[in-house]
């Protein structure tokens, strides 16, 4: 049995998607304070190379002990420039990302029970590393999830 191509490509994507682990560190409070997200850290692969920016992000909270917090899609914003590496530390993506209110999340098992998303990578492989990616049409499901008017498009 020959396995699908699930290599990212440019003519297909809608969104990236960076994930933060909401048990291994206070995000919820971290994001309450400040809703801004200028920056992320990422793992080294050839995604790197396709990021640019403008495109479009997603952040995903990422867990499983907590039954008080909704995983899932937190924020959106866009990429406001290139992977750097810095030093030591790794590589990190510059971004305009805003969190949204809790009330104003997408929680996992709603994008879970949606079967337009049943292929939605940060679903299939969760230990998956930093950055992942949404095609375009997971990506308008998304939006349009989200009550953004322009998803339906």
């Amino acid at each position: 049995m020959t396995r699908p191509d699930r290599r990212v490509r440019l003519d297909d994507l809608g969104a990236w998607l960076l994930k933060g682990n909401a048990d291994q560190s206070d995000l919820a409070g971290r994001f309450a304070r400040d809703p801004r997200v200028t920056r992320w850290c990422l793992q080294p692969s050839y995604r790197l190379e396709l990021m640019r920016a403008g495109q479009p992000v997603l952040f995903w909270a990422s867990g499983s002990r907590r039954r008080d917090t909704a995983y899932g899609i937190w924020g959106r914003g866009e990429l406001a420039g290139t992977p750097e590496r810095d030093g030591d530390a790794g590589w990190w993506v510059p971004l305009d990302l805003v969190i949204a209110g809790p009330a104003d999340r997408l929680p996992r098992e709603e994008l879970r029970a949606d079967p337009r998303l049943s292929e939605l990578e940060v679903l299939r492989q969760p230990q998956a590393a930093n950055p992942s990616f949404v095609t375009v049409a997971q990506y308008a499901v998304i939006r349009c999830l989200s009550g953004d008017p322009a998803g339906s498009r």
